[in-house]
């Protein structure tokens, strides 16, 4: 056993555990969006993730990579990749369909183009996850994917799963590309994720958030 990792018992099935790690990464953005500092928001955020990622049996990692103490690879936080950006709404755009293999099919609907990233070479669309319950979603690609990022692109908001930021007091959306993370499928074939559209892309490189060096195959 992991000496660093305190045991963990679930009496319950798997779905239980995997509820327990929606549950924490939750509770981890509530406690970002409550911290003042976004920097020490951002190492809050990076500490419990790189945690979880080494003790928890949910975690995406393979078991063999979770031995010793694991740090989650990031770029340095960069403060001024944090944007807090108006949202233009979409009406009548067509919705993306995503194959998530076991899972069934996934439909995404373009429901606003935010208005802020210029800095960024380009402005992205932010989804709506269609069914029972929905949530905002924000994949994105940029100029770093497959040379220092994951090739598929990275997550900035996933509502389902709780990785949402908020708005600012003026009711902007908060674009901190600083937690932008890496899909789970990046680590292995277990997983299958909705990766970002070309569309979605970003044309500088976006140094900031998640890191990710290791050859993976591009799941769909």
């Amino acid at each position: 056993m992991n000496e660093a990792c305190p045991p963990q018992t679930y009496h319950g099935p798997d779905a239980y555990a995997l509820a327990d790690w929606r549950r924490r990464i939750n509770d981890l953005y509530a406690a970002v969006r409550a911290t003042r500092d976004a920097r020490a928001g951002w190492a809050l955020w990076h500490e419990t993730r790189s945690h979880m990622f080494q003790c928890h049996p949910m975690s995406p990692l393979p078991k063999q990579a979770r031995s010793g103490h694991y740090d989650i690879p990031v770029f340095p936080y960069d403060p001024s990749l944090r944007f807090e950006v108006s949202l233009d709404p979409l009406t009548g755009a067509a919705p993306l369909q995503f194959d998530l293999g076991a899972d069934g099919p996934m439909q995404a609907r373009p429901v606003a183009r935010t208005r802020g990233l210029q800095r960024l070479g380009a402005e992205l669309t932010l989804y709506w996850i269609e069914g029972y319950g929905g949530g905002l979603f924000l994949p994105f690609r940029d100029a770093t994917n497959g040379h220092g990022s994951y090739g598929g692109g990275r997550y900035l908001i996933d509502a389902i799963k709780g990785a949402d930021l908020g708005l600012d007091r003026d009711g902007r959306l908060i674009c901190d590309f600083n937690f932008a993370y890496t899909p789970s499928c990046a680590f292995g074939d277990g997983y299958v994720c909705p990766l970002s559209p070309a569309e979605n892309t970003l044309p500088q490189p976006v140094r900031a958030g998640e890191r990710f060096e290791a050859a993976a195959p591009l799941n769909r």
